[in-house]
């Protein structure tokens, strides 16, 4: 019963998304890292963020059944009621919320949290998901919010270096969502969701993935350019960047378009993963804002 549980708040998006607070927390807090506050603030926003897949599960229980990947989740299969996940979901984003509280006393990241929680669960989940191609894109806007968390955890109040965090991740999100659209094709032209490629066509959303993906780097590059990071990021962002960009070029002369999609997913869950750690890294060496 318990894996069930667990399996109902998505633990790999959980995780993936507790490296990006992460980095935002590190980068403001410049190697002066208070371990209790740091571990309040994670679980804090471990338990908001899955309590956030929960509801998801919730709301796409009749659909999940029709996909490959979703079939066997706990709402698809039935195994866990529709009131006990609800309570389940209540009880994680109420300890969540009230821990994340008790680590910083600060309105900001909770608002913020609280304004990711509203668009993936409400926004995305309840209402765009079935009936708009435009649903990625206001998906990524919860999807950018937690490095934001993580860096006004310890600053208390929004700046460039936050809204920066907020512009790379939010643009991040496209590229990565069109590529599981792509390899996933089959399951969402099943669901009849309208994602990108479905709607437009495969070709346009290649197009569209290369293109995010220069703005990525683009936006990336801002973090040096404002002083936060320094030349271990920027070599980190150019080398990861460049290297997802040449993967995702490389589609438009693919024989086959799952498996260059799977690449480009891959790369980049490299690149997020290796910019959070070099933005953590630069700034326990001290790099200060100028």
């Amino acid at each position: 019963m318990y894996r069930t549980y667990l399996e109902l708040v998505k633990p790999g998006i959980v995780a993936g998304n507790l490296i990006s607070l992460a980095g935002g927390y590190l980068l403001a807090s410049q190697g002066v890292v208070d371990a209790s506050h740091l571990a309040l603030v994670i679980s804090g926003a471990a338990l908001v963020i899955g309590s956030g897949c929960a509801a998801n599960n919730v709301i796409d229980r009749d659909i999940d059944r029709l996909m490959e990947r979703t079939y066997a989740r706990p709402m698809a299969t039935g195994s866990i009621s529709i009131r006990s996940a609800l309570a389940f979901t209540c009880i994680l984003a109420l300890i969540g919320f009230s821990l994340l509280y008790a680590a910083t006393h600060r309105i900001a990241p909770l608002f913020l949290m609280l304004i990711g929680y509203v668009v993936y669960v409400g926004l995305y989940s309840l209402i765009l998901k079935r009936r708009s191609v435009h649903a990625t894109l206001v998906g990524s806007i919860s999807g950018a919010i937690p490095p934001v968390v993580g860096y006004c955890s310890v600053r208390g109040t929004l700046d460039t270096a936050a809204v920066a965090l907020f512009v790379i991740f939010g643009i991040w999100q496209m590229p990565h969502s069109y590529a599981i659209a792509l390899f996933r094709w089959k399951d969402y032209e099943a669901a009849s969701i309208p994602v990108l490629p479905l709607v437009k066509g495969r070709h346009h959303a290649k197009r569209r993935i290369v293109l995010y993906i220069a703005a990525f780097i683009a936006a990336a590059l801002a973090l040096p350019a404002l002083g936060y990071v320094g030349n271990l990021y920027l070599s980190t962002v150019l080398l990861s960047g460049v290297y997802w960009l040449k993967t995702a070029l490389a589609g438009f002369s693919a024989s086959d378009d799952a498996r260059w999609a799977r690449r480009v997913f891959a790369a980049s869950i490299a690149a997020v993963v290796l910019i959070s750690v070099a933005m953590s890294i630069d700034a326990a060496r001290g790099i200060q804002h100028s």
